[in-house]
């Protein structure tokens, strides 16, 4: 059921449940959900907590990932989640949208949104997505002062630092940059774009006692590996950042070119979500049962033919 009244909204602030997510035995699994009804779906399939990619949020938008959207469109996509799932989330927060100042707002804005976690990268702007080449670094001065900057300003806020460095200055600078972010007061690791199990071990090996992410993205530098076996590497959390938008999106062309090609739908009914489907999933009576004014709704059964 959607959380629509208050006695259905979670109590305790989203970052102190992502941790309660983190304390729990196992790997914390966190699949890409940047929409509503993303994140329902993703509820519905019985996972406690959510990835919210910027990549995700600027491709809906029409946009590349390169850091071009705003700290207020993000806070869109953060609310209408927390309102629709009620999971603690995991925000991709890029470069922090500017310097210290900015990085300060942008976790009280991510915060007041509902958000429980958030990532921030050591690139520059333009930045791009991490397993891209020709990635340009900020001085890790520079990124440590953004994550203090975080540090200072979150209330309940988990932050997780992401080091992009393996890939231009390599393992011993990206395990350097990691334990500086760490002293500068971030909650865990983000180290991206590992591109074999030996160099997943040998981070992790490094970084004792450190909460550790992966990202298993697709058409990236990183093999297929399950959540166990990035839980077997040392890693404490596993994200799947745009694998449902890259298979709605493969699905929206489909049916585009379907409709061009047939004059219509009818050979597409089987490859949907039902109306049914549609309703049970966003609690569509449940609504409905709020408003005394409003009648329950008849879903028809099937289509004239």
């Amino acid at each position: 059921m959607p959380y629509i009244v208050a006695a259905d909204l979670p109590e305790a602030p989203a970052g102190d449940r992502f941790r309660a997510l983190l304390a729990r035995p196992g790997i914390l699994q966190l699949p890409g959900a940047h929409t509503g009804i993303a994140a329902l779906l993703a509820k519905q399939a019985g996972f406690d907590g959510l990835y919210m990619s910027g990549a995700a949020m600027s491709a809906t938008m029409g946009l590349p990932d390169l850091g071009m959207i705003t700290v207020d469109e993000v806070c869109f996509y953060i609310r209408q989640v927390a309102r629709a799932a009620g999971l603690p989330m995991l925000v991709d927060g890029d470069t922090g949208y500017g310097e210290a100042l900015n990085v300060m707002h942008m976790v009280r804005a991510f915060e007041e949104s509902g958000a429980g976690a958030v990532h921030l990268e050591d690139q520059l702007l333009p930045k791009k997505c991490g397993h891209l080449n020709d990635k340009k670094l900020a001085s890790a001065d520079d990124m440590s002062a953004k994550v203090a900057a975080a540090r200072k300003a979150r209330r309940h806020l988990y932050i997780i630092a992401r080091t992009d460095a393996v890939a231009s200055e390599g393992m011993d600078a990206a395990v350097d940059r990691a334990k500086r972010y760490l002293d500068a007061g971030a909650d865990a690791i983000f180290p991206e774009a590992l591109h074999t199990a030996e160099m997943f071990r040998e981070f992790a090996a490094r970084m004792p006692g450190v909460t550790l992410l992966a990202n298993m993205t697709e058409f990236g530098r990183t093999p297929f590996f399950t959540a166990e076996e990035f839980e077997a590497m040392g890693y404490g959390i596993v994200i799947w950042p745009v694998s449902h938008m890259r298979v709605a999106n493969q699905a929206m062309a489909k049916l585009y070119a379907a409709i061009k090609t047939d004059g219509g739908t009818m050979k597409q009914l089987d490859r949907m979500q039902s109306r049914a489907q549609l309703y049970e999933t966003i609690g569509y009576h449940t609504y409905e049962a709020l408003d005394a004014s409003l009648v329950k709704t008849v879903i028809p059964e099937g289509m004239p033919q």
